[in-house]
């Protein structure tokens, strides 16, 4: 991580419950995905300021350990890139107890949308945290 670049804030956490399971009695992977992508577009829409963000690229996904029921994970995100249009973001999820890495994700780009459903230009260039955006 740069030195301009925020760590990663881990907020939002879910419990691995039965079924959320493969037939290997882990997580389902297509699960964990959806979870990702539906926080990481909501931290998109924040930082955008704009609810009409699309997931346009989800890099490659690194499994590295497999949660199994009972265990509570958490999602961790930061912002990595402002492009004119778009948002990247890095994913980290892990065991909530043992902070032990479930996986990874370098790039997650997301774009931010016009009224028309064209790309539009955003105007941010860098990361607004939770408590300043409310604090208005």
């Amino acid at each position: 991580m740069n030195k301009d670049q925020a760590p990663l804030r881990f907020h939002t956490r879910k419990w691995v419950k039965p079924e959320d399971l493969n037939p290997n009695n882990t997580l389902f992977g297509g699960s964990l995905l959806k979870w990702i992508d539906e926080e990481a577009v909501i931290y998109a829409i924040v930082q955008l300021d704009n609810p009409h963000v699309v997931t346009k690229l989800i890099s490659e996904v690194e499994f590295i350990n497999a949660p199994v029921q009972g265990d509570i994970i958490e999602m961790g995100f930061t912002a990595t890139h402002f492009g004119k249009t778009s948002i990247t973001l890095k994913c980290e999820v892990r065991n909530k107890l043992t902070r032990a890495q479930i996986l990874t994700i370098e790039r997650l780009v997301f774009v931010n949308l016009g009224k028309d459903g064209n790309p539009a230009p955003h105007g941010k260039t860098g990361i607004t945290l939770g408590s300043e955006k409310f604090d208005r």
